[in-house]
């Protein structure tokens, strides 16, 4: 699980040193079909039919648009803020997933985890701290790419029965479609070494999903999933190692109420289902 979110951390990395050259689109594109082309020994071994026997398809179309929509204001919102504020916004995704599953899936949430909501919440105000200074587009985007993730994590709850493989093939997909169709805009043509780089993106990526996949069959998600939030330890390190970002004192406020929130959360859904 570390070594899967260190991947995905050194991703976001070279994504925001990429996107200061190239535009969202360009890099969706290369690093989509990167990703593609390490998968395609997968699927050929398995076959391409499965792929397209699919439940619910409606919410698999749902799911990929969401996912497309996701990762591609996360390249733009990391375009113009520091690596550590994006994922701050990033991590309240659990807050909106547990405030929305009463509704949308009919969960039963407790008045402790509505509270732990509430606070998780104020530590997203806290990091955006609204005023007309701050209230930026790329800020505004974080939190719509953040609520973006948020729906499709509820998607993917309700697709439990659709395999690791198809998921990962539509969504890496999607984003490809996304880049292709956004990529002429503003392209340019990368030199033999960044080709390589962005393509290296898919790879990273992919090699990350591995892991993570990996380790959750190793371990009960009760022990691994705590780790995800040293994604924001990395962000902060290597803000400043690479970029010179120095995170403004609300962000770490704020990043710590969300994570202290979300990982209450989390411990509270855990013993909820045990108890049950």
């Amino acid at each position: 699980m570390l070594v899967g979110i260190l991947l995905f951390a050194l991703n976001d990395v070279l994504g925001k040193w990429l996107v200061s050259t190239y535009s969202v689109g360009q890099l969706l594109l290369i690093r989509s079909a990167a990703a593609l082309a390490v998968l395609a020994p997968l699927l050929w071994r398995r076959g391409l039919r499965p792929l397209f026997k699919v439940e619910r398809p409606g919410v698999q179309i749902l799911r990929v648009t969401l996912t497309s929509a996701e990762v591609y204001f996360f390249y733009f919102a990391v375009m113009y803020m520091p690596l550590a504020d994006t994922m701050t916004y990033w991590l309240a995704a659990p807050i909106y997933v547990a405030a929305l599953s009463p509704f949308l899936l009919g969960e039963k949430v407790g008045w402790r985890r509505w509270t732990a909501i509430f606070i998780g919440f104020c530590g997203v105000l806290v990091a955006l701290e609204p005023s007309s200074a701050t209230l930026s587009a790329p800020a505004l985007i974080s939190i719509v790419g953040s609520l973006c993730f948020a729906f499709m994590m509820i998607s993917g709850r309700t697709l439990r029965g659709t395999p690791d493989l198809t998921l990962v093939f539509w969504q890496t997909a999607g984003a490809g479609l996304l880049g292709a169709i956004t990529a002429p805009i503003g392209w340019v043509t990368p030199s033999g070494r960044d080709f390589l780089l962005l393509a290296l993106l898919g790879v990273v990526a992919m090699l990350a999903h591995v892991c993570i996949n990996r380790s959750l069959k190793l371990a009960p998600a009760a022990t691994l999933v705590p780790f995800q939030y040293t994604l924001l330890v990395w962000a902060l390190v290597f803000g400043w190692l690479f970029f010179g970002d120095v995170p403004r004192p609300n962000i770490l406020i704020g990043a710590a109420i969300i994570v202290s929130a979300g990982l209450f959360i989390f411990f509270r859904e855990q013993k909820v289902k045990k108890a049950g």
